[in-house]
């Protein structure tokens, strides 16, 4: 049995210091899945045979408010999302405001098997769907044993 005794919950302790380092280096992530968290706009992203799919949430953008562009293997999505006034009473006071407003830009590193080429986007529904095609020379195959 151990003679030290923390006044404390020690999980907490470490969440705590967890969520302090991320938001220290927050800006600088080192692979897409150790992205910030509350970054915006949220993407999902995944594979299929023939294409890389990244599906970016921002609901309440106007469609010419995008741009999407590839360079050098890396997609950015930016733009910018107007702030929305839900009391119109000048003297009325703000207490919170969760719903982010003003510019954004999120970078996702794209795998060497996308075409820059082969590059679709839509807006539907507040989700910006971007489908990345893949190489030829990169798609599965079979291959006959003889």
């Amino acid at each position: 049995m151990s003679d030290l005794f923390l006044g404390t919950d020690l999980f907490g302790e470490l969440d705590r210091m967890q969520r302090q380092m991320a938001s220290l280096f927050g800006g600088f992530p080192s692979s897409l899945r150790s992205g910030r968290f509350g970054a915006f706009p949220p993407v999902n992203i995944g594979a299929t045979d023939d294409s890389i799919e990244i599906v970016a949430f921002a609901p309440g953008i106007k469609q010419d408010k995008f741009e999407v562009s590839i360079d050098k293997g890396l997609l950015t999505i930016s733009g910018e999302r107007e702030a929305a006034h839900a009391v119109n009473d000048p003297e009325a006071r703000l207490y919170t405001q969760e719903r982010f407003a003003g510019t954004f830009r999120r970078v996702v590193e794209l795998p060497q098997s996308a075409d820059p080429d082969k590059v679709q986007a839509c807006y539907v529904n507040g989700c910006l769907s971007i489908s990345v095609g893949k190489r030829e020379a990169s798609k599965p195959r079979a291959i006959t044993v003889q």
